[in-house]
């Protein structure tokens, strides 16, 4: 048996009905700046408890950050004492370390940070002057 229905095809959509693609504005989405990521340093301190080179890592660490980079940064003291797990997401294998999260690349120093020239130079804060 035939079916006597007829088949529908699909509706025309009317020019009326269609709306021109969106407009992007520029000033909603703009490229990211060069130097946006030079503006703020985020440093993570790797430490274990209050050992005599740990505290001298957060003296020499802070003295350094408000001669070189004037209020533009945050620290981060991780006590591995205290939370050993998160060793691991960094890697580290000594203590005390720094870890130099933003700008990018991530760069580590290890000891207690006191040849600020060498810890200035590694975390890319003045050019290495050739000799």
């Amino acid at each position: 048996m035939k079916s006597s229905a007829t088949k529908r095809q699909p509706a025309k959509k009317s020019p009326a009905t269609k709306r021109p693609p969106a407009k992007k504005s520029s000033a909603t989405k703009r490229p990211p700046a060069k130097n946006a990521n030079r503006d703020f340093w985020r440093l993570r301190l790797y430490i274990a408890g209050h050992t005599a080179n740990s505290i001298l890592a957060i003296t020499n660490l802070k003295k350094i950050c408000e001669e070189q980079l004037q209020g533009k940064y945050r620290i981060e003291v991780i006590d591995l004492l205290e939370k050993p797990q998160l060793a691991k997401g960094d890697q580290i294998i000594a203590i005390p370390t720094l870890v130099r999260r933003l700008p990018p690349p991530v760069k580590k120093i290890i000891g207690n940070l006191s040849r600020t020239e060498s810890v200035i130079v590694g975390l890319d804060l003045k050019p290495v002057r050739p000799k």
